[in-house]
């Protein structure tokens, strides 16, 4: 965890199934757990493909709705081959909700509202990021990407093997 807030979970999950598992289980621990402020679930072995894992969010969706706890939790995706509709695969913009691994970020509303309103200038976060990917440009973000796999780390991540 993360100064105690964010807490990263790796789920060995191989199928929906289990994810869906592991997921009711990281949201009873939010639940049971107030001082933890998010989750990051990863899960590396399942929906590696977007269009699956596009899918799959309408289970998460469905999830939330039968556990009564939508308007409580939100979930955020992010993937390695995540794609805006309108948008080429390798457009830069894509990469504002791109992972090296497929990623379910567990939200808390309250807290999300809390920090929308903390924030000005919240309508323009979405276009400021799409803004800084593209002045990174498909190299530089490509090159960003490859660094969370080399063994030897890299500048951009402190030193750290991932």
């Amino acid at each position: 965890m993360l100064h105690d807030r964010v807490r990263f979970a790796v789920t060995g999950a191989t199928s929906e199934g289990q994810l869906l598992t592991a997921l009711t289980n990281e949201l009873a621990l939010l639940r049971s757990n107030p001082s933890i402020e998010t989750t990051l679930l990863i899960h590396p072995l399942v929906l590696e493909e977007f269009g699956a894992y596009n899918e799959f969010l309408n289970l998460v969706d469905r999830l939330l709705r039968q556990l009564n706890l939508e308007g409580v939790y939100q979930v955020a995706s992010f993937h390695p081959h995540y794609q805006f509709a309108g948008t080429a695969a390798d457009d830069p913009e894509n990469h504002t909700n791109r992972s090296p691994y497929p990623v379910l970020h567990l939200i808390r509303e309250d807290s999300l509202a809390r920090a929308i309103q903390a924030y000005a200038d919240v309508d323009d976060i979405p276009v400021r990021n799409i803004r800084l990917m593209n002045d990174l440009g498909k190299e530089k973000l490509q090159a960003l990407v490859q660094a969370c796999f080399s063994r030897s780390g890299s500048p951009g991540l402190g030193g750290k093997t991932l």
